[in-house]
Protein backbone atom coordinates (compact mmCIF):
# COMPACT_ATOMS: atom_id res chain seq x y z
CA UNK A 1 0.00 0.00 0.00
CA UNK A 2 1.29 3.45 -0.95
CA UNK A 3 1.83 6.11 1.69
CA UNK A 4 -0.32 9.22 1.71
CA UNK A 5 2.74 11.33 0.84
CA UNK A 6 3.44 9.09 -2.19
CA UNK A 7 -0.15 9.63 -3.34
CA UNK A 8 0.20 13.41 -2.90
CA UNK A 9 3.34 13.35 -5.06
CA UNK A 10 1.71 11.54 -8.01
CA UNK A 11 0.53 14.33 -10.32
CA UNK A 12 0.98 13.35 -13.96
CA UNK A 13 -1.78 15.65 -15.21
CA UNK A 14 -0.80 18.54 -17.45
CA UNK A 15 -3.05 21.56 -17.38
CA UNK A 16 -3.52 24.38 -19.85
CA UNK A 17 -3.91 28.16 -19.53
CA UNK A 18 -7.39 29.10 -20.76
CA UNK A 19 -7.53 32.80 -19.85
CA UNK A 20 -5.30 35.56 -18.45
CA UNK A 21 -6.55 38.78 -16.89
CA UNK A 22 -5.04 41.81 -15.21
CA UNK A 23 -6.33 44.97 -13.56
CA UNK A 24 -4.46 48.17 -14.38
CA UNK A 25 -6.52 50.04 -11.74
CA UNK A 26 -7.67 49.22 -8.22
CA UNK A 27 -11.26 47.91 -8.27
CA UNK A 28 -11.15 48.15 -12.06
CA UNK A 29 -12.40 45.56 -14.49
CA UNK A 30 -10.07 42.75 -15.43
CA UNK A 31 -8.70 43.05 -18.92
CA UNK A 32 -8.39 39.80 -20.84
CA UNK A 33 -5.01 39.34 -22.53
CA UNK A 34 -3.55 36.51 -24.59
CA UNK A 35 -0.12 36.77 -23.00
CA UNK A 36 1.52 38.37 -19.99
CA UNK A 37 4.84 38.54 -18.18
CA UNK A 38 5.19 37.26 -14.64
CA UNK A 39 7.78 39.15 -12.59
CA UNK A 40 9.81 37.22 -10.02
CA UNK A 41 8.66 37.96 -6.48
CA UNK A 42 6.00 40.44 -7.70
CA UNK A 43 3.17 39.16 -9.91
CA UNK A 44 1.80 40.04 -13.35
CA UNK A 45 3.31 42.98 -15.19
CA UNK A 46 0.63 45.61 -15.81
CA UNK A 47 -1.51 44.60 -12.82
CA UNK A 48 -2.01 47.50 -10.40
CA UNK A 49 -0.81 45.45 -7.41
CA UNK A 50 2.48 44.29 -8.91
CA UNK A 51 4.44 47.18 -7.37
CA UNK A 52 3.20 46.39 -3.87
CA UNK A 53 3.42 42.60 -3.95
CA UNK A 54 7.11 41.97 -3.30
CA UNK A 55 7.40 39.05 -0.93
CA UNK A 56 3.65 38.62 -0.45
CA UNK A 57 1.98 35.24 -0.81
CA UNK A 58 -0.76 36.50 -3.15
CA UNK A 59 1.23 37.55 -6.22
CA UNK A 60 -0.90 35.63 -8.72
CA UNK A 61 -4.35 34.06 -8.40
CA UNK A 62 -5.47 31.01 -10.35
CA UNK A 63 -8.81 29.24 -10.73
CA UNK A 64 -9.87 26.09 -12.55
CA UNK A 65 -12.16 26.38 -15.55
CA UNK A 66 -13.94 23.30 -14.23
CA UNK A 67 -14.81 25.27 -11.08
CA UNK A 68 -16.24 28.15 -13.10
CA UNK A 69 -18.62 25.60 -14.63
CA UNK A 70 -19.53 24.28 -11.17
CA UNK A 71 -20.15 27.79 -9.79
CA UNK A 72 -22.34 28.65 -12.80
CA UNK A 73 -24.37 25.50 -12.15
CA UNK A 74 -24.91 26.41 -8.50
CA UNK A 75 -26.09 29.85 -9.56
CA UNK A 76 -28.40 28.37 -12.24
CA UNK A 77 -26.54 30.20 -14.99
CA UNK A 78 -25.10 29.10 -18.29
CA UNK A 79 -21.68 30.50 -17.44
CA UNK A 80 -19.56 32.59 -15.11
CA UNK A 81 -16.94 34.72 -16.84
CA UNK A 82 -13.37 34.58 -15.51
CA UNK A 83 -13.30 38.33 -14.91
CA UNK A 84 -16.21 38.10 -12.50
CA UNK A 85 -14.12 35.96 -10.13
CA UNK A 86 -11.28 38.53 -9.98
CA UNK A 87 -8.64 35.81 -10.59
CA UNK A 88 -5.62 36.36 -12.86
CA UNK A 89 -5.32 32.99 -14.58
CA UNK A 90 -7.86 30.32 -15.52
CA UNK A 91 -6.50 26.81 -16.11
CA UNK A 92 -8.06 23.52 -17.10
CA UNK A 93 -7.06 19.89 -16.82
CA UNK A 94 -5.19 19.98 -13.51
CA UNK A 95 -6.43 20.05 -9.92
CA UNK A 96 -4.91 23.25 -8.50
CA UNK A 97 -5.29 22.04 -4.89
CA UNK A 98 -3.05 19.07 -5.77
CA UNK A 99 -0.25 21.63 -6.20
CA UNK A 100 -0.24 22.36 -2.44
CA UNK A 101 3.35 22.32 -1.19
CA UNK A 102 4.66 22.25 -4.76
CA UNK A 103 6.22 24.46 -7.34
CA UNK A 104 4.75 24.38 -10.81
CA UNK A 105 5.59 25.58 -14.29
CA UNK A 106 3.16 27.75 -16.15
CA UNK A 107 4.50 28.83 -19.51
CA UNK A 108 8.08 30.03 -18.96
CA UNK A 109 7.49 30.95 -15.31
CA UNK A 110 7.94 28.93 -12.13
CA UNK A 111 5.34 29.49 -9.40
CA UNK A 112 4.82 28.11 -5.91
CA UNK A 113 1.48 27.33 -4.28
CA UNK A 114 1.03 29.78 -1.41
CA UNK A 115 -2.54 29.11 -0.29
CA UNK A 116 -6.20 28.82 -1.17
CA UNK A 117 -7.87 31.86 -2.72
CA UNK A 118 -10.97 32.23 -0.62
CA UNK A 119 -13.90 34.23 -2.00
CA UNK A 120 -14.54 37.77 -0.78
CA UNK A 121 -17.68 39.87 -0.55
CA UNK A 122 -17.09 41.09 -4.13
CA UNK A 123 -18.33 37.67 -5.29
CA UNK A 124 -21.81 38.55 -4.07
CA UNK A 125 -21.65 41.81 -6.00
CA UNK A 126 -20.13 40.31 -9.16
CA UNK A 127 -22.11 37.07 -9.30
CA UNK A 128 -25.35 38.13 -7.61
CA UNK A 129 -27.15 36.66 -4.59
CA UNK A 130 -25.43 33.47 -3.46
CA UNK A 131 -22.22 34.24 -5.38
CA UNK A 132 -20.07 34.18 -2.25
CA UNK A 133 -21.36 30.77 -1.15
CA UNK A 134 -21.19 29.34 -4.67
CA UNK A 135 -17.48 30.24 -4.77
CA UNK A 136 -16.68 28.62 -1.41
CA UNK A 137 -14.39 25.67 -2.08
CA UNK A 138 -14.06 26.75 -5.72
CA UNK A 139 -12.04 29.96 -5.38
CA UNK A 140 -8.74 28.61 -6.67
CA UNK A 141 -5.29 29.27 -5.28
CA UNK A 142 -2.73 32.00 -4.73
CA UNK A 143 0.86 31.61 -5.85
CA UNK A 144 4.24 33.29 -5.59
CA UNK A 145 6.37 33.88 -8.68
CA UNK A 146 9.67 32.07 -8.11
CA UNK A 147 11.04 32.64 -11.63
CA UNK A 148 9.51 35.20 -13.95
CA UNK A 149 8.74 34.66 -17.59
CA UNK A 150 6.18 34.88 -20.35
CA UNK A 151 2.87 33.05 -20.17
CA UNK A 152 0.33 32.65 -22.97
CA UNK A 153 -3.15 31.26 -23.38
CA UNK A 154 -2.61 27.62 -24.40
CA UNK A 155 0.63 27.16 -22.40
CA UNK A 156 1.01 24.06 -20.23
CA UNK A 157 0.67 23.98 -16.45
CA UNK A 158 2.57 21.16 -14.73
CA UNK A 159 3.99 20.27 -11.35
CA UNK A 160 7.74 20.84 -11.18
CA UNK A 161 10.31 18.75 -9.36
CA UNK A 162 12.29 20.95 -6.99
CA UNK A 163 16.03 21.14 -7.57
CA UNK A 164 16.86 19.59 -4.20
CA UNK A 165 14.83 16.49 -5.08
CA UNK A 166 11.92 17.22 -2.70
Amino acid sequence: MESLQTLFDILPQVGRIEWIGLRPERLGELISVNEATLIEGRGIEGDHKVTGRAGTKRQVTLIQQEHLIAVAGMLHRDEVSPGQTRRNIVVSGINLLALKGKQFRIGQALLEFSGPCEPCSRMEQNLGPGGFNAMRGHGGITAKVIEGGAIRVGDEVLASVKQDGN
